[in-house]
């Protein structure tokens, strides 16, 4: 009775070895799908699409008044009156500098006895011609004493043209001794007062007037930039100034100008020591913000349509050259070079080739030792994009 219990147990034995075996098998291979989907990193990714793009290229610029008009004195001497300060704004023919006017005065009263002089020899020797004349009528003189007073009242004449030149170049010298604006503007630095010697040999000048109700914004485009401007030389210059799009300017600050500009002209000569070519923009001032002598910066807007915008942070640089990680069907990357724009907005490139809209790449990430051909990963959304979408869930 015993054996048969025992020979009995052995049936079940089996079919729980089998069983515990199967078990065993099973959970081996489970596990080790799980272990395979745990080795894949989650990686942040985006699939390109076309969109409209706005980029810009920035250009270190010098600012001038549109008129700048250094102040020179027409005649010397020492200055007697400032009648301005510097940074006034003052009108056209506004009265700047009073000039010491003693011997200009008394140039101008030699001038004006000179002409009295002149004119009253004129009427003596027409008074003499007249005479001599009607005795030449009359056959008491003859034709050569006629003659000889005709003469002496044309060189009275001539005398008396001259001192009244004289004179009127004293009276203009008079006038110079004060010195006014040409046109209107502001003021700039006086560096002569009061007792100082003004001439117009003199190197600096008695201030500048600047006109700065518009001012000139001038920086240099390289001869890349100009054919890229004349696509190539299709187009005269002429019309791409007139295509391109209002421009603008940052203040040394780093501040926005709030007016907006307009490349008005590109120099025709390209500086052979510089390799580029002298450009200006106009830009309005009505508040005089701007002043003639400061720096800035423009910044020349580039639009793009149906273009593949990516983040920068998802590109890496090998010799010069940019790439992206690709994520293929079954989710493994793959490197793949890329063209991209030269001009960014500094957080996005305009891809110009080497990707097509549809296909996903890495945006997060690139560069660490995780991401790199063949890996495979497990695409999820951008940080950014996870919160939006948690902040926007609606509470249960």
């Amino acid at each position: 009775m015993q054996k048969r219990k025992a020979y009995s147990l052995i049936p079940g034995l089996v079919a729980l070895a089998a069983a515990f075996s199967f078990s065993s098998c099973g959970g081996d291979k489970n596990a080790q799908q799980a272990g395979m989907a745990q080795q894949a990193p989650a990686v942040a990714t985006m699939k390109v699409q076309l969109t409209d793009a706005e980029n810009y290229q920035e250009y270190p610029a010098k600012l001038e008044g549109k008129t700048d008009i250094a102040i020179r004195p027409q005649v010397s001497g020492f200055i007697t009156r400032v009648c301005v300060d510097e940074g006034q704004e003052v009108k056209k023919g506004q009265l700047l500098f009073v000039l010491d006017q003693v011997q200009l005065q008394a140039a101008v009263n030699t001038a004006r006895a000179a002409v009295n002089s002149a004119q009253t020899s004129v009427n003596t020797a027409k008074m003499t011609a007249d005479t001599k004349r009607q005795l030449f009528e009359k056959n008491i003189i003859s034709a050569y004493d006629y003659q000889l007073a005709q003469n002496q009242l044309q060189t009275a004449q001539a005398a008396l043209t001259q001192a009244q030149a004289q004179l009127t170049s004293a009276r203009k010298n008079l006038s110079y001794a004060n010195v006014t604006a040409p046109c209107a503007g502001v003021v700039g630095t006086i560096p002569n007062r009061e007792g100082s010697l003004a001439s117009p040999s003199s190197m600096e000048p008695l201030t500048t007037i600047s006109d700065n109700a518009e001012i000139y914004a001038y920086f240099s485009l390289t001869e890349k930039d100009l054919l890229d401007l004349t696509e190539g030389g299709q187009r005269s210059m002429q019309a791409a100034i007139d295509a391109m799009p209002p421009v603008k300017l940052i203040l040394a600050n780093g501040t926005p100008y709030p007016i907006e500009g307009k490349v008005a002209t590109v120099s025709g000569v390209v500086n052979t020591a510089t390799g580029a070519a002298s450009v200006r923009a106009l830009f309005n001032n009505p508040s005089g913000m701007l002043r003639s002598g400061s720096t800035a910066t423009v910044v020349i807007p580039i639009y793009s349509t149906n273009v593949i915008v990516i983040p920068q942070k998802a590109t890496y640089e090998i010799q010069g050259r940019r790439f992206v990680y690709v994520v293929g069907a079954d989710n493994k990357l793959s490197s793949r070079p890329i063209e991209v724009l030269p001009q960014s907005d500094g957080k996005n490139f305009v891809v110009k080739s080497g990707l097509q809209a549809g296909e996903t790449i890495v945006i997060e990430g690139v560069g660490t030792q995780s991401i790199r051909d063949g890996v495979t990963i497990q695409p999820t959304a951008p940080k950014a994009e996870t919160d939006t979408t948690a902040a926007q869930a609606p509470a249960k």
